[in-house]
Parts: structure tokens; C-alpha cells; sequence
């Protein structure tokens, strides 16, 4: 993939489009994760929640700022039809779920999102070597992600400590799952929107000009009733 996010990435507007979206999918974290500092019975746990919040808090501000200064600096352009963003989610803590969700899949579910935020970091570090600023924004959100990454696996292993590899492969199977619906969804809507544009240029055309050819045989205005029709309508239509 590291070609498309280059793609991506080279251009600014898709650049500007997606620190925006990373600043608001970070903050959404920020969030939920203060959600789980409240909910946690263990102190430990609530001590790496607030922390973790902190930091995705952060980074949010960090992504909205930079992607702010990068809007100023160009005008934007008239919004093509790929952004990079095909799909929602895709990144950091999509679908977190905090209410009634017992630490260690909330732990297993953190180590997953976190990792795969951390590769995707990586290359987007590498990928916007033009831009200094965003590269150091990219540098220093990384490191935070790796502590995220290493520390939702010890806890999760002191809490779990027979079943911890059992929730981190669940946590990656209902990703994957959560990944496949997006895509499904994403696929059902093109196949939906193909087929209602055949059926309008291919299948409604020739209805139309049946409609028209029968149209033609009616002669135009009132037709007189026969004078010896005897039967009464049975309502006024």
C-alpha cells in the first residue's frame, strides 16, 4: 500500500483532508478512553487510561492545528472524487465501544487499534519527507503510539495472564470482521448505484418509447359514450 498512501499524501488538499479527520478520530478517543478511566475498578488501569487520553487529546490538537496551517497556506480546491478515504474508520480507535466492556477486551481492543496506528504512522512519517512540520508531528505521535501499543499488552497480560494471546486474536479477528462489513457496505452501495443507472439508460428507454408509440394511437381530447349504453357508473370517476 505504501505506493497509494504516497499518492495520497503528495497531494496537499488530501493531505490537509486527512489531518483533519486524524485530528477528529483522535479526539473521539481522548474521549472514550476518560469514559474508561471512569469506569475501571483497577487504579493502575485508570492511571494508563488517563494518560492514554492525554495523549490522543493531544494529538488531536496537534493534527487540527497543523492541517489548519496547511488550509491557510492554500486555497482549497474543488474536492476530486478520491480523498484517501474511501471508507470509515480505518484508523486509530474506530468503533470503541466503552459502556459494559470489561478491561481486557477493552485492553485487547486498544493493543490492535494501537499497533495498527503505529505502522500506519510509520509510513506516513516516511511518505512526507517534503513537509518537514507534518514529519515531526508524525515522529512524535509515533513514540506515544509504541507506549500505547506496549503498554495495553502488559496490562493485559497481568490482568488475562492465561488468555491474554486468545482476546488479542479476538480483537483482531472482530477488526477484521468490522473492516469486511465497512467494505461489504462500501460494495453493496456502487452495485446499488450501477444497477439503478442501467435500469435508468438501458431498461427505461425502451418503456418510454412504448409509452409514446402508445400514446400516438389515442386520438386527442374527450371520447363520446355510446347513446345506448344503459349501466350507471357506480361512482362519479
Amino acid at each position: 500500500m505504501r505506493p497509494v498512501h504516497q499518492w495520497v499524501w503528495g497531494d496537499m488538499d488530501r493531505r490537509v483532508r486527512k489531518l483533519l479527520m486524524f485530528a477528529e478520530v483522535e479526539t473521539d478517543g481522548g474521549r472514550d478512553i476518560l469514559r474508561a478511566a471512569e469506569l475501571t475498578p483497577d487504579p493502575l488501569l485508570r492511571r494508563l487510561y488517563l494518560e492514554h487520553a492525554v495523549d490522543e487529546l493531544r494529538h488531536g490538537v496537534m493534527f487540527r492545528e497543523r492541517g489548519t496551517a496547511l488550509l491557510r497556506a492554500r486555497p482549497a480546491k474543488p474536492r476530486g472524487l478520491f480523498d484517501g478515504t474511501p471508507l470509515p474508520g480505518g484508523h486509530g480507535l474506530d468503533d470503541l465501544a466503552i459502556d459494559g466492556e470489561p478491561d481486557h477486551r477493552l485492553l485487547a481492543f486498544l493493543h490492535v487499534a494501537e499497533k495498527s496506528a503505529a505502522g500506519r504512522f510509520t509510513v506516513y512519517r516516511e511518505v512526507v519527507d517534503d513537509d518537514p512540520d507534518t514529519r515531526a508531528i508524525f515522529e512524535q505521535i509515533l513514540r506515544d503510539e509504541v507506549f500505547h501499543m506496549n503498554y495495553t499488552y502488559t496490562q493485559l497480560a497481568r490482568i488475562r495472564p492465561r488468555s491474554y494471546k486468545r482476546q488479542v486474536w479476538l480483537a483482531r479477528a472482530t477488526r477484521f470482521w468490522k473492516r469486511y462489513l465497512r467494505i461489504a457496505a462500501s460494495f453493496a452501495g456502487f452495485m446499488g448505484a450501477a444497477m439503478l443507472t442501467v435500469i435508468y439508460f438501458v431498461l427505461l428507454p425502451p418503456f418510454a418509447w412504448f409509452a409514446k408509440r402508445a400514446a400516438r394511437r389515442d386520438a386527442p381530447g374527450w371520447r363520446s359514450i355510446a347513446t345506448d349504453r344503459i349501466e350507471s357508473p357506480a361512482s362519479q370517476y
